[in-house]
């Protein structure tokens, strides 16, 4: 019932620990996992493959990409995006399901950080609250097949806010919810740029995308500010 995809570049250690932790937390529900790769140079496409994932090389890097090809080879009514650094609650396609059968045709779960830090902790609290503002890829998004053809997918020429854009396409077919559970997501960027400047980094991003600042500005910032930078 369930068609997880996880759109990866180089993430060999964590895409493995993903895909762990989803069959580990699945309980008697059929699924799929489709990793679906953007050129990774190490041992990602390989290591998904012996984890039992079907296996996709995108011709377009990029996550709004690669999702959509997810997507466009999915078997399964419900989709389920992960991104590969975040692991999803136990149990969570249970509770992706009764959400569904709640009337849900698309939503997320709670975010939480890796790392015990209270700043980290502040940000998180605040995903709980069903506004388009505070929803971001790490949260992972579910969504039934059809609302996400009729949404037209993920914009494409987006490399940056493709997770936050496209929530306000899918509620427009019908009720979005935020599920009680937390998807626990890395807190490398922060670890590495230090987590007050990193913060400022994406609320930096976050003001200049609604000021409508063209996609490539905000990726040559992105590029510019973050270190050890990945899209």
């Amino acid at each position: 019932m369930f068609s997880i995809i996880i759109p990866t570049f180089n993430e060999v250690n964590l895409t493995a620990q993903a895909i762990s932790k989803i069959y580990a937390t699945n309980i008697g529900y059929d699924i799929e996992i489709i990793v679906v790769d953007g050129g990774s140079t190490d041992d990602t496409l390989a290591i998904a493959n012996q984890c039992g994932a079907t296996v996709i090389l995108s011709k377009c890097k990029g996550r709004a990409a690669q999702m959509n090809m997810g997507a466009s080879m999915a078997k399964y009514e419900i989709l389920y995006f992960l991104h590969a650094d975040s692991t999803p609650p136990n149990n969570f396609t249970s509770a992706i399901f009764n959400s569904y059968n709640n009337g849900a045709k698309s939503g997320c779960f709670r975010l939480q950080f890796d790392y015990d830090h209270w700043f980290l902790k502040a940000n998180a609290w605040f995903t709980r609250f069903n506004v388009n503002a505070v929803r971001f890829g790490d949260q992972s998004l579910f969504v039934t097949k059809e609302i996400f053809r009729k949404a037209g997918g993920f914009r494409e020429d987006l490399l940056l806010m493709e997770d936050q854009e496209i929530i306000s396409r899918l509620k427009k077919f019908g009720k979005f919810e935020v599920i009680d559970g937390y998807v626990i997501t890395s807190d490398r960027k922060y670890r590495d740029n230090g987590i007050y400047r990193m913060q400022w980094i994406f609320f930096k991003i976050w003001c200049l995308y609604y000021l409508g600042y063209p996609q490539h500005k905000l990726v040559q910032l992105h590029r510019k500010l973050i270190k050890n930078n990945k899209l």
